[in-house]
């Protein structure tokens, strides 16, 4: 197999790329499209014929094993592609050929799984156009520099895993009662021993397995649907970019354990139901364990610049779900936020005359401060929506209400106690 592999259209030569909204292989040039078996024989074609001039033009510096740049020769142009050292997929900069690089999908790099691309360039474009108008704090001209047609796609690395998270828990556990009569005011507080165990099953809980995708970004796109992931294929890659991996399983199973037993953690403790309180006085747990799988996700990214800082969006390539982190126009916040300001500030002014029948220079002020801070609360759904990135610490789209397995529902009275208190009113 050639180190650098580019399906090429049999009719014009141009390089084949898979299209989205096809969910199949297609040139771009002269719009032929083809299936399975015709990119298997292309694949086939291409190592047999250019295997051994690959290895000769092809061939990667040095230094990239270790973690350098690859130095690679375009097969359409002959021009120079470098290459990070954790790209499997990219184009190439002088003739826009669409090349992967095989040594990087072999081996411990070939995912198991992708999700292919349903959503295209033009969608995507679309959708962030939405989100930005939408939006009544955002700069207007912000749209207009940010560069919408500079979106690029984006197989990101994950590892998948599924989990039983195993618990044998107890708890301290409350009822508490009151009632009075005409002298006193009593409260009944009933004690118990509430213990659970069982095992709460977690299926495809992804994290990301790339250094340079921030966390919580890539968290706020989920989810995405499994069910759509098929076994992984190189033409898939075919038009876009890609990363292999490089943070190991055994690291983001810290991450995806810690999600999964938050949720437990309720999903247990949710089972106890009818208290008032609920104190954790023992907890056992573990984790019973299935090997991960290794993933790529589709993911449209747009970086770019407002006024000095630099901003990056997102969106679910599969589900269209966008996600970023948008400038705030000051100018339009503080005169949003004082227009109700002063919209609040005439009721407090005739409250303040009702109950009062006087604006003296004393209660002026703090009608005025109350206007004040009451103007943000309009404002507050506005200032969310322009920051919807999110780092996920729960798994609740990973298991359902069939995934609990209760071993163990035992709840034990221990005590009883009466107090009461002299009313106020006697």
């Amino acid at each position: 197999m050639p180190e650098l592999l580019t399906y090429k259209c049999p009719f014009c030569g141009g390089g084949v790329e898979f299209e989205a909204s096809a969910g199949q292989m297609k040139c771009p040039f002269c719009d032929a499209v083809f299936d399975r078996t015709a990119i298997l024989a292309m694949e086939e074609r291409q190592s047999r014929g250019e295997e051994g001039e690959a290895e000769e033009r092809n061939a990667s510096a040095p230094g990239e094993e270790s973690g350098g740049a690859g130095y690679y020769v375009c097969s359409a142009c002959g021009g120079e592609i470098i290459a990070g050292p954790n790209t499997a997929a990219t184009r190439c900069p002088y003739c826009d050929n669409p090349v992967l690089l095989n040594r990087r999908l072999q081996g411990k790099w070939e995912p198991d799984l992708i999700i292919p691309f349903r959503v295209t360039k033009r969608a995507a474009v679309e959708v962030m156009k939405r989100f930005i108008s939408d939006k009544p704090l955002v700069p207007k001209l912000f749209s207009d520099e940010s560069h919408l047609e500079e979106m690029q796609s984006l197989y990101v690395p994950f590892w998948i895993y599924d989990a039983a998270y195993h618990a044998d828990v107890a708890y301290a556990a409350t009822k508490v009662s009151r009632w009075s009569d005409r002298k006193y005011n009593y409260t009944e507080t009933s004690y118990f021993r509430v213990e659970r165990a069982g095992t709460l099953s977690f299926r495809d809980v992804p994290v990301d397995a790339s250094i340079r995708m921030p966390d919580a970004m890539m968290d706020s796109l989920e989810p995405f649907r499994m069910e759509e992931a098929v076994p992984f294929r190189a033409e898939y890659l075919s038009g876009y970019l890609a990363d292999k991996y490089d943070v190991d399983p055994e690291l983001c199973m810290n991450r995806a354990h810690e999600r999964m037993g938050n949720t437990a953690k309720r999903v247990f403790r949710d089972t106890a139901k009818g208290y008032n309180s609920l104190r954790e006085s023992r907890e056992d747990c573990r984790y019973l364990e299935i090997k991960p799988r290794y993933a790529l996700f589709p993911v449209w990214l747009l970086r770019t610049e407002w006024e000095g800082k630099k901003y990056v969006f997102a969106m679910n390539g599969q589900t269209g779900k966008f996600i970023g982190e948008l400038p705030m126009d000051n100018k339009a916040y503080w005169t949003k936020r004082l227009t109700y300001a002063g919209i609040f500030a005439i009721p407090l002014f005739l409250l303040s005359f009702l109950f009062l029948n006087v604006i003296s220079l004393f209660t002026l002020p703090f009608v005025l401060l109350i206007a004040f801070f009451a103007g943000e609360i309009p404002l507050i759904g506005a200032k969310k929506a322009i920051r919807n990135v999110r780092l996920q610490t729960a798994a609740w789209d990973y298991t359902g209400e069939g995934d609990l397995s209760l071993e163990k529902a035992k709840d034990v009275f221990l005590r009883k106690t009466l107090s009461k208190t002299r009313r106020d009113d006697d």
